[in-house]
């Protein structure tokens, strides 16, 4: 069952939006995205208050960089249990994981949540220990009950020219442990943060202030990597307010937003696009999000 209460109306707009942009020149377009989107009808809305629709929302995909918000989130239940220490470096690592999306930073952050490091190939006991810690992060997802997170998988660095030694074995065969999401498991765990459901409220403020995103014109120019251009937040009015994260790599263009309009309740949109032409596709996301939240009469009640 979803997090949401389904809306006939929203399915079928979400359907005729997959259809024109299919007709745009995208074949194929329906077997190659993944969808959830979600309408709230309070401005501050609390964790399963909203309507929504999806399309493939169980579809298990690489996230690229979307699972940075996943482990952001896992640093902070850490430092709540006194897991690991606070410290500048660790708040510097978040932020630059977050706000830049910095694979370097990434890594800092899953040594630290799994008490491992990278290096050359393991043997014996002490390979299995460094593969038992890194599913630390996997352990406490499935803590929480969620049934969006049943399949996910979010044990993996991430990376600008590919894993080496431990890492590249870790992947397995085929790269069969590589990290897997959803739209529905990231779409719960975004919302969760914005609505201060997850760890605690203090966590999730620190959290959405990372997340938050300038959709002022003159800042976009001056940061090419944005994180809105080419993704969901360039197709949102001017005037919205963003919180988001955007993953991108050769096979994938992915992005999870949370965004509300001055005196109106928030929505929320996460899609991931798979494969060699939808990654370099920079206007479908944006496409999308205008055809979805284009004013209509369809509110949520």
């Amino acid at each position: 069952m979803a997090f949401y209460r389904p809306d006939p109306a929203m399915a079928a707009r979400l359907e005729s939006a997959l259809d024109a942009l299919d007709a745009e020149g995208r074949p194929g377009l329906r077997n190659s995205v993944s969808v959830t989107w979600v309408h709230y009808s309070d401005a501050a809305p609390e964790a399963g208050q909203g309507i929504g629709a999806a399309w493939n929302p169980n579809k298990v995909l690489y996230p690229a960089s979307v699972v940075k918000l996943f482990y952001a989130v896992a640093a902070e239940q850490w430092l709540q249990r006194d897991l690991i220490p606070e410290s500048d470096e660790l708040r510097r690592a978040l932020r630059d994981m977050i706000a830049d999306s910095s694979n370097d930073a990434t890594g800092f952050v899953v040594d630290l949540l799994t008490g491992t490091t990278s290096g050359p190939d393991l043997q014996g006991d002490r390979w299995k220990r460094w593969k038992q810690q890194r599913f630390l992060v996997n352990d406490w997802i499935q803590g929480l009950g969620w049934p969006e997170l049943d399949a996910i998988n979010c044990c993996q660095k991430t990376w600008g020219d590919g894993p080496y030694g431990r890492d590249k074995a870790f992947y397995g065969a085929d790269n069969s442990n590589r990290n897997a999401l959803t739209t529905a498991a990231t779409a719960r765990m975004l919302e969760a943060v914005m609505t201060g459901s997850v760890v605690s409220p203090p966590a999730c403020r620190r959290l959405q202030a990372l997340l938050d995103r300038s959709l002022d014109p003159e800042q976009r120019r001056a940061d090419p990597e944005n994180q809105v251009d080419g993704f969901l937040g360039e197709g949102l009015s001017s005037d919205a307010r963003l919180w988001s994260k955007a993953g991108w790599m050769s096979q994938a263009r992915h992005d999870a937003a949370w965004f509300q309009r001055p005196d109106q309740p928030p929505r929320m949109l996460v899609v991931f696009a798979s494969g060699p032409d939808r990654a370099k596709d920079e206007n479908l996301l944006p496409e999308l999000a205008r055809l979805l939240n284009e004013e209509s009469s369809e509110e949520p009640n």
